[in-house]
């Protein structure tokens, strides 16, 4: 189901403002299986379940924006912290983790296969924001994973409520090698995705500094240059680890923690053509 209006950005903010996000089926797994531990269940346990899936984290980041108390000061960004304010057993009564990606794109295989590309991509990045966050000394470095985590957000939702859109956009970029994402989208829904991004955390009044953190205009600031060389490196290294973009991240990303390329490399995993998976960051 999308809006009648597919053109129209406004009429897409206004659907997905509405919708049921959904969530990817081992966060449901996770968040069933703690559940049903009732003695043993924590904020910190449910937190770390929900941590890697960008769908779930916005579900409940959404939730308490919208249902923030008038007495509330501070904007709360990390997950754990949201859990503390809600109450752990009322996020499982007013948030359940459902409805799954699997059952809403049961039908359109090749649009699922996409959307976990992107949503393994966003958790590859946000495991890279995280440990240079670290690295760095920055104290509030789960903000940091959050925004990584979230940079593609619109990019997941229309790949779950508009996958005949989506395949169409990535069909022509496997035609026309030359085609600008930005480009294609415009030319397929009418609007750019980083426009629907935009509109859509400034109408579900996500956190500013997770704007801010999110938004590529402000790459000077040093924590969202973080994000963006996370996402980057994230993004070429999904092409194969020869990628042509490859050795610009390593000097930037080098540049950004104090590092030769060569000891980036090192840091990350490829080290004489052989690439070890990124470890997971620690909560």
């Amino acid at each position: 189901m999308q809006p009648q209006e597919t053109k129209s950005l406004e009429s897409w903010v206004a659907f997905l403002s509405q919708a049921e996000i959904p969530v990817l089926k081992q966060t449901a797994r996770d968040l069933t299986a703690l559940h049903e531990d009732s003695e043993n269940i924590s904020a910190r346990g449910v937190a770390k379940a929900i941590a890697r899936d960008p769908m779930m984290t916005v579900k409940l980041l959404r939730y308490l924006q919208h249902n923030k108390h008038r007495r509330q000061e501070h904007e709360v960004v990390e997950v754990e912290q949201a859990l503390l304010m809600m109450g752990v057993e009322a996020f499982f009564r007013k948030l359940p983790p459902q409805p799954l990606v699997d059952e809403m794109l049961r039908g359109h295989m090749a649009a699922l296969v996409c959307l976990l590309r992107v949503v393994h991509r966003s958790q590859r990045a946000s495991a890279y924001a995280f440990n240079w966050a670290v690295h760095l000394r920055d104290l509030h470095f789960e903000e940091v994973r959050i925004a990584a985590l979230l940079h593609d957000l619109a990019e997941m939702l229309m790949w779950c409520f508009a996958p005949a859109e989506m395949l169409k956009i990535y069909s022509m970029q496997q035609q026309d090698k030359t085609l600008r994402s930005h480009d294609a989208q415009e030319q397929v829904l009418g609007f750019s995705l980083v426009a629907l991004q935009l509109a859509l955390a400034r109408e579900w009044s996500l956190p500013q500094l997770l704007l801010t953190l999110m938004d590529d205009e402000c790459a000077a600031q040093p924590r969202v240059r973080n994000v963006i060389l996370a996402i980057n490196l994230a993004r070429h290294s999904a092409n194969g680890w020869d990628d042509a973009a490859l050795p610009d991240d390593y000097k930037d990303i080098g540049e950004l923690l104090g590092m030769e390329p060569e000891d980036v490399m090192i840091e990350i995993g490829v080290e004489e053509g052989i690439v070890c998976d990124i470890a997971k960051p620690h909560q």
